[in-house]
This record gives C-alpha cells, structure tokens and sequence, in this order.
C-alpha cells in the first residue's frame, strides 16, 4: 500500500510521534530521550519557540503502521533578522524506505510553500539554536546531550531525496586530563591573557543563573552574530535556556571570563545526562528518578555547548585561558573526557583551538535543504566543498 500522510492530532498521535525512534533505534548507539521531556517539547505552549516560531507535525503510516515522522516549521525572528523565506524541517524520522521520506518531505515542503518560504533546510529541531543536523561520521560513538544519532542509511535516502548539503557541523573528542597532547602554546598564551591582560575565571551563580544568561547572551549575540544560521536570543528564549541549565548545572563547568569586572567571554560544558538517561530508558519510574538523583556518581564526560568571546576581546589570549581551565577542572572532577560538538566547518578559530587542545575530529552532522523557488540563493557559503 502506499504511504499515507496526516497531520498530528491529538494526544494518542503524539505518543506515536515520540514512540517511533524508541522502535527504529532498539539495539543501537542510539540513548533514548526521557519521553516526558520529549512530550513537554513538543508542546507548544511550553516551547519558547512557539513565541516566535509556527510548526506543524506530521506522521507517515504504512497499512496503518506509524513508519515515518517530521515537523514544518518557520521561525519568524530568524527570518526577520536575515531578510531571509526560511522554512525548515526536523524530527525526520523514518523506516528505511524511500519512498516514505519522499512523502514526509513533500509534506515538509508544501506547508512551508504555504507560508511563502523560499527552501526548506534541516533537520532542525526546531531552531538552529536546539539540535539538529544529519550523522555522517562516527555512527560507533554514542551521542552526547543533545546530540542527533541515526542509522548510516539516513543520508543516503536524504540524498536520493533530492536534498543538497548546506553545512556541515564537526564534532571533536577531547580527553581534557590528557595535557600531553595539548598545543606548547596553548599554556603560554593563557598565562598571557592573566598576566598581561588581567584576565579572572569565575563559575557561575547557580542562585542568580538567569542573570548570568544574560551575560552569556550578550556574548553569544556578539560573537556569533557573523555565524551561518546566527539568530540572537530572545528574553523568552533564554528564561527556557536557563530552565534547561538548572537541570544540568554544574558549577565547575559554567564559566565566565572578566576584565576589570566587565563579562568578556564565557564557556558553558555541560555533564553529559545522556550516560543517565541510557539508564532511565526513556521512563521515571521505576527507578529513572533514582539514577537522576545520583547523576553525579555516572557522569564522566562533559559536551562543551559553548565558548565565545567578545570580539573585541579576542586578542587577549582569554579562549586559551578558557581552554586550559577546562583541563584544570578535569584534573578535580569525574569528568575527564567530552566532546565539543555542534561547531560550524567554516568556524576557523574553534577548530583551531579544538584542534591546539589535542580534539580529534570524531563526529559529523550535515544540514540539508532543498530550493522550494527557483530564484532562491543556495545557503551553503560560496566555495564550501560537498
């Protein structure tokens, strides 16, 4: 029988919705999410995405079988703050059959046509800003926090679909107590930055966290704002973002640099709940709560989810301060191994330091898009390989 498409209605279809990778991905490096996060997700009075942002859920079933899902989903604030038609999709999920990504594709992009955007580009979920992106490389390696996992087939059927690649997102490895392979520079120039330049290092206030979003948000806006795909953060954005941070806050890992008092860049790695989730198996009970609240005696890796600096201040030497930080808090902690994750390809200077820290390129996730005008400007930078 063909392949049917629907829109998600009601609650029974969102259970369906949430279920399907749990089926697809049994047995594999896959580590299932805990399903009542998943569901306040994708609720949307409960999304601080839906205040600047509309999406649409759809599911593809097979002689009644649930063999396939993906959002539609504009974001109004990215689009205002590019000039750009952007429509996108995410949560693709699917039954190794083209033809079922053909239609949830074709789903995808008609609703996107229907408010006027110019491609659909993705996976996104839902924003740039959450996770998103394909697997390419390093399918063996289990996922960190939120970090996309799927079968190798997935690109190819993407690719058969028609889809071109607009970027590409690199994840590194990084075993911070292992300062052997770290570059001689590296130390050097992060003596520099507090000798020269008297640059401090404090933790985060896990009390007054929301205020220091604030602070991470301004350097975010300011160092990002050149990046592919940058959008700034919104005051609802960030009161969500630090809900999310409460949940894992670590105050060894959250990190600000100052100069004279004055916020100049900040770091925030965050101990990789994926080891206990793997444990909870999606579920609360029984025992889920119970591995949650021991949480610290089963994390030993770490993701860095951000390290940006203002623009102004990169000439100090303070990422490398940053950088070696990273290794002394490793040196106290569990945590001694972790992965930067999510860095742009055209990012020069992260790679570079990634890389100076003794990284190994390990993992890779490839956004992709597919021109719904034909007038429209591929998204891919000018010269970036396939």
């Amino acid at each position: 029988m063909s392949v049917e498409i629907s829109p998600v209605k009601g609650p029974r279809d969102l259970r369906a919705f949430v279920a399907l990778p749990f089926r697809l991905h049994q047995g594999t490096s896959w580590i299932p999410p805990l399903k009542l996060e998943r569901y306040a997700f994708l609720t949307r009075k409960l999304n601080a995405f839906f205040t600047h942002g509309e999406a649409q859920y759809f599911l593809a079933r097979r002689d009644g079988r649930v063999a396939g899902r993906i959002t539609a989903q504009v974001d109004f604030a990215f689009n205002e703050y590019h000039g750009s038609r952007w429509g996108m999709f995410g949560f693709l999920e699917f039954e190794d059959e083209q033809e079922i990504v053909d239609a949830l594709l074709a789903a995808a992009a008609d609703w996107c046509r229907g408010k006027r955007c110019d491609r659909i580009i993705g996976p996104m979920c839902f924003q740039i800003n959450d996770d998103g992106g394909v697997m390419v490389e390093g399918f063996d390696r289990e996922p960190l926090i939120r970090e996309p996992w799927n079968p190798p087939y997935y690109q190819q059927r993407y690719e058969q679909a028609g889809l071109v690649k607009a970027m590409d997102l690199y994840g590194w490895d990084l075993n911070v107590s292992d300062r052997d392979r770290v570059n001689p520079a590296l130390p050097r120039i992060a003596e520099r930055a507090r000798t020269k330049y008297g640059i401090t290092i404090r933790r985060m206030s896990r009390r007054h966290l929301r205020r220091e979003m604030d602070e991470f948000a301004k350097v975010y806006n300011a160092a990002w704002s050149h990046n592919w795909g940058f959008v700034p953060f919104s005051k609802t954005d960030l009161d969500a973002y630090t809900l999310d941070m409460h949940l894992v806050f670590s105050r060894d890992w959250y990190m600000v640099a100052e100069q004279d008092g004055e916020t100049i860049a900040v770091a925030i790695t965050i101990p990789d709940v994926h080891q206990v989730y793997k444990k909870m198996q999606g579920r609360l009970l029984p025992l889920g709560w119970f591995y949650y609240l021991i949480r610290g005696r089963i994390i030993d890796r770490v993701r860095v989810g951000f390290l940006g600096v203002l623009p102004e201040y990169q000439h100090t030497g303070v990422a490398a301060a940053l950088y070696m930080e990273h290794f002394d808090t490793a040196a106290r902690t569990r945590q001694h191994k972790g992965e930067a994750s999510f860095i742009l390809e055209i990012n020069s200077s992260m790679n570079r330091g990634l890389e100076a820290m003794g990284g190994r390129l390990v993992k890779r996730w490839r956004v992709y898009e597919r021109l719904l005008d034909p007038n429209a400007t591929p998204a891919a930078p000018e010269g970036l390989g396939p």
